[in-house]
């Protein structure tokens, strides 16, 4: 009895914290995520209220969150699109891939943590985070920009590719070595081909057969099998996050919003518990010493997916202010860079204290440079265009005709 009663009482302080935490991040505009996992570090050991009875319940609570997390943002992407996206951004997400993964591979090699450190470090600094690039993309009224589709086409990739990143790095923490490694990412390779297959050709089938005009019938039969079939891709060692995201990814039509509708408040809930168990996982007194390696990750990879911002609005044919307001919106990290490090930790403790201050702080940078980028740019252009004083031309040529030939060389 007494052990219950701690446990309710855990859980409805941790609750109610992260609903004001919540409230108050939606008041100053701000993404809850840094905010959860301060609440983690002050909660975890060696902070300021440790829990002691509800942390095993916490711990699966974050399993449900990611398994959540990874379906509704399954549900946000048809087959078709993927497919779509593939043919078209894919030199795009090849940038992304080469530009945002080598500093996180680079710094774990630097830093001694080793082949499996090393991939996973990479992971934390190449994929952006939907979720927080979405809110950000909503908040500004860009959502109909030309740069937008591009934007999109990169996360779209990124997701994608978590299909493939996720079972590799899975394999490795296991530490069946580089041939089962490589079985593990032909297994993935091979379950996306086929549920894309599926999806395109006979998802309306498995759509048919999960509806339900019973919101309470569609919540649960949707609910069980993304549970199910991540519980089947973790005994395959497939990774329980690529499972669900491959049962969202099936689903379609009105099914597919319902679940949406229905999922998205457990999904809140249970992502805000996740985000909570990374932080209670990490010891607050192991991040001051990480800080400059995290203050430079974040440097380098903000102007590296500018970079990619820029490249893939390029290829669309957006002007430079739309490729420059493209790249400040690819900054924050979130989600899947806390899964990443959360899978990694089992070998690489390491990984934990600079991966929460890494997320922090780009969390925190995203939203500005989504906004301050371009203006910051043309700020910049106006005063160099303004301290440049027309020099004489030589020879009597007028300055009009000197700028019509500068005009003609541009």
């Amino acid at each position: 009895m007494h052990d219950t009663t701690s446990l309710l009482l855990e859980l409805g302080a941790l609750l109610l914290t992260l609903g004001l935490i919540g409230r108050f991040a939606g008041r100053i505009g701000l993404s809850p995520v840094p905010l959860y996992l301060l609440a983690g570090l002050a909660f975890g050991k060696g902070g300021l209220l440790p829990l002691d009875a509800s942390e095993e319940f916490v711990a699966v609570g974050a399993e449900i969150g990611v398994i959540l997390l990874l379906m509704t943002l399954g549900l946000e992407y048809s087959a078709s699109e993927l497919v779509g996206s593939l043919r078209t951004q894919y030199p795009s997400g090849l940038v992304d891939f080469v530009l945002n993964a080598l500093p996180g591979a680079l710094a774990g090699i630097l830093l001694g943590w080793g082949p499996v450190g090393a991939v996973a470090l990479a992971g934390v600094t190449w994929i952006s985070s939907s979720g927080v690039v979405a809110k950000v993309l909503t908040d500004l009224g860009r959502l109909g920009n030309r740069e937008t589709p591009a934007i999109l086409g990169v996360l779209v990739i990124e997701d994608l590719s978590m299909a493939l990143y996720l079972p590799l790095l899975t394999a490795l923490v296991a530490g069946v070595g580089l041939a089962g490694g490589s079985i593990a990412l032909v297994v993935a390779l091979g379950t996306v081909v086929v549920v894309l297959y599926f999806a395109l050709r006979h998802g309306h089938h498995l759509s048919r057969a999960v509806s339900s005009d019973n919101p309470e019938m569609l919540l649960l039969v949707v609910l069980g099998l993304t549970v199910l079939v991540a519980g089947i891709a973790q005994r395959l060692q497939v990774s329980a996050a690529v499972g669900a995201f491959l049962v969202g990814i099936a689903l379609s039509g009105e099914v597919a919003e319902g679940a949406h509708r229905l999922l998205t408040p457990l999904r809140d809930l249970f992502a805000a518990v996740f985000f909570v168990f990374f932080g209670l996982s990490t010891d607050p007194a192991a991040i001051p010493p990480v800080l400059p390696v995290a203050l430079l990750l974040a440097a380098v990879t903000v102007v590296t997916k500018v970079a990619t911002g820029w490249y893939a609005a390029r290829r669309a044919g957006v002007g430079t202010r739309g490729r420059f307001r493209a790249g400040g919106a690819l900054v924050a990290r979130g989600e899947f860079s806390v899964v990443i490090a959360g899978l990694a930790a089992a070998t690489e403790p390491r990984i934990l204290p600079l991966a929460t201050a890494y997320v922090m702080l780009m969390v925190l940078l995203g939203p500005t440079t989504a906004r301050w980028t371009e203006p910051l740019l043309t700020r910049l252009r106006g005063a160099r265009g303004r301290g440049t004083a027309p020099a004489p031309h030589p020879r009597g040529v007028g300055a009009g005709a000197a700028a019509n030939r500068r005009g003609q060389r541009r």
